[in-house]
């Protein structure tokens, strides 16, 4: 079958949706099947909607309007999955779930990462009969535990436990109150000769770290090296979705602190301790359990291979319903139009703006340096 995804993949470290691209693509190819990231193609079977915000705000290469004069000018029978891992509650934003909501009246199942987050959707009026809960799940081919016992070499008179988190937004809600909290207990009577912190990814402005260890972004095998060189992983996200970190930090074999918010229970539940507003005692606990929630690990489920399955078996029951639009005859020149159209806008937002943007950013670094030259 031929599937097409409506993102641009991202190179280098990126957000959470830029990995679920990467490895659905992957694995789709792996499967023999062929994948598009546009609706230029006459024969498209299933189009995957990941984003229907503007091409400008987000990583988006069509929204559900384009969808719709798809299927009313080109293909009929195609059919429609809309992924949703966004929320107004996880940003304190507005107008993003009603934006949603109305750009999955183009699908034909819609796809939520957590239950937590499909009950948001339903609560609005969402039809139960298209919706559907497909877990997210990290690649463990990168991802995994080096060493079967992180606390080996531990020991309680000489060596910490290194608790690590790390995330690509440095939005506050990505938990950075327990995390400045944390840094805080590293010089604390109790806990300075305990624990040891890490964080790794961006950090906000003006941010208040003092004495933990900040590593810029990472990705791939060197995000999996570093998180290896950690035993206690810690989220603090506020309202989460889904998210990758928490998942890629548990298929590296560190139990974890996280916090009682959003989707993170249904990732994390059974192998680790919650929080809410106890999180020092809940870290205790951690410590106290340590090796149970370790043993726990070995088994987690939330991994790449079984999500991609998910979906290509929802993709595979959507093909064989019967196709309502079969017999529907498209005028050739509305649809060569169409086509047209979308090449020429995939040209102009992911070619020439793009090196629009490469080349203005080059010339402002230029003018910078030549001011310094200057003074």
């Amino acid at each position: 079958m031929k599937i097409s995804i409506g993102s641009r993949v991202i190179k280098g470290p990126w957000g959470g949706g830029n990995l679920f691209v990467i490895n659905l693509t992957k694995y789709l190819a792996s499967k023999g099947h062929k994948v598009v990231f546009d609706l230029t193609h006459k024969d498209i079977d299933i189009i995957l909607l990941t984003d229907p915000r503007p091409k400008s705000d987000s990583t988006s290469k069509f929204n559900h309007k384009d969808i719709v004069n798809y299927k009313k000018f080109v293909n009929p029978n195609v059919k429609v999955v809309q992924r949703i891992n966004e929320c107004d509650e996880r940003k304190n934003t507005s107008g993003i779930n009603n934006f949603y909501l109305e750009a999955s009246e183009s699908a034909n199942i819609v796809v939520f990462v957590s239950s937590w987050l499909e009950s948001i959707y339903l609560k609005m009026g969402l039809d139960p009969n298209k919706s559907k809960v497909i877990m997210s799940g990290s690649n463990e081919q990168i991802f995994t535990n080096y060493s079967k016992n992180k606390n080996k070499n531990k020991n309680k008179n000489k060596n910490k436990y290194k608790l690590v988190t790390h995330h690509w937004s440095a939005h506050q809600n990505k938990g950075f109150d327990i995390y400045y909290k944390i840094d805080k207990m590293l010089k604390d009577n109790y806990w300075k000769d305990i624990i040891e912190f890490t964080y790794i990814g961006n950090v906000p402005k003006n941010h208040e770290f003092q004495n933990t260890n900040i590593i810029q972004p990472l990705d791939g095998k060197n995000l999996a090296a570093e998180l290896n060189l950690h035993n206690v992983y810690v989220t603090g996200s506020i309202n989460e979705p889904s998210g990758n970190h928490h998942i890629e930090a548990a298929l590296c074999g560190l139990p974890m602190v996280y916090r009682e918010s959003g989707g993170l229970p249904e990732y994390c539940f059974g192998y680790g301790e919650s929080f809410d507003e106890n999180f020092e005692s809940s870290l205790k606990k951690l410590i106290e359990n340590y090796e149970f929630y370790a043993k726990n690990l070995q088994k987690y489920p939330f991994k790449s291979d079984k999500m991609c399955q998910e979906f290509m078996n929802l993709f595979n029951d959507l093909l064989s319903q019967e196709n309502l639009g079969k017999d529907l005859e498209i005028p050739l020149i509305p649809s060569i139009i169409f086509r047209s159209r979308q090449k020429v806008l995939d040209i102009y937002y992911f070619s020439i703006k793009e090196r629009f943007k490469n080349i203005l950013g080059y010339t402002k670094t230029l003018v910078t340096l030549r001011r310094g030259t200057d003074g």
